[in-house]
């Protein structure tokens, strides 16, 4: 940012640790101005920003892309829908707690962040069709998980919607929507690593990651992925 150039932005709250949630106006500049947020363990900026994006984002907000998307190109997503898998899309601005670990001793004390959320109508009825036909539901990655299990929890029925999900999924969750989950090898101590042990057991998860410390899989944002099902 050069000496003559600024942002404006409106702090709307401060929270726990001064996190402050802010907004920034289409005018600000920060487009501009700004960079690529990339999580703790990437050193090297991204020449082309694109290269920490799923090949399907559309809308701007997240502060990290969802990285079980990452391993989608446009050709396997073609060889998937050729082989009869139907694919749908939910808009999910990823927050903070992709990035914070969980520093409590007690899981049920940690404050998660909400994440804001997008639903269409077209999204409700590919998923109401599939239940309909006894077709499984696979979210890609764990942040696409919560958004779907919000969803099951505050409604009866499939149905569009958008807001903000609040949903902490920890062991003792009933999952409503999900049947399996495509997701990378995740930080100790986060939130995303109870989120799959809610699904398919805590020892099943460690013998898993056991496994990939073995045959030396990469963990994190360009690492390996496993499904869960």
């Amino acid at each position: 940012m050069g000496e003559n150039e600024s942002v404006e932005a409106e702090v709307l709250s401060i929270g726990e640790e001064g996190i402050r949630r802010i907004r920034l106006s289409a005018e600000s500049g920060i487009d501009r101005l700004g960079e690529m947020p990339l999580p703790p363990y990437i050193h090297q900026r991204l020449s082309d920003p694109e290269r920490y994006q799923t090949v399907y984002s559309r809308q701007p907000g997240s502060v990290a892309a969802p990285t079980a998307g990452l391993h989608f190109t446009p050709g396997l997503l073609d060889a998937m829908r050729d082989k009869g898998v139907e694919t749908a899309f939910v808009t999910l601005h990823v927050g903070l707690d992709t990035f914070r670990p969980v520093s409590e001793d007690d899981p049920t004390e940690h404050a998660i962040h909400t994440e804001y959320y997008e639903m269409p109508e077209e999204t409700a009825a590919a998923l109401t069709r599939a239940r309909a036909e006894g077709r499984s539901i696979i979210a890609v990655g764990t942040t696409s998980v919560r958004t779907l299990e919000q969803v099951g929890r505050d409604r009866d029925a499939i149905e569009a919607a958008s807001g903000q999900a609040d949903l902490f999924i920890l062991p003792g969750h009933r999952f409503r929507l999900v049947d399996g989950m495509i997701t990378n090898f995740h930080l100790p101590r986060s939130s995303l690593v109870m989120l799959v042990s809610a699904f398919a057991g805590r020892e099943r998860i460690l013998a898993a990651y056991r496994e990939a410390i073995e045959e030396r899989y990469r963990f994190y944002s360009f690492g390996d992925a496993m499904l869960i099902w």
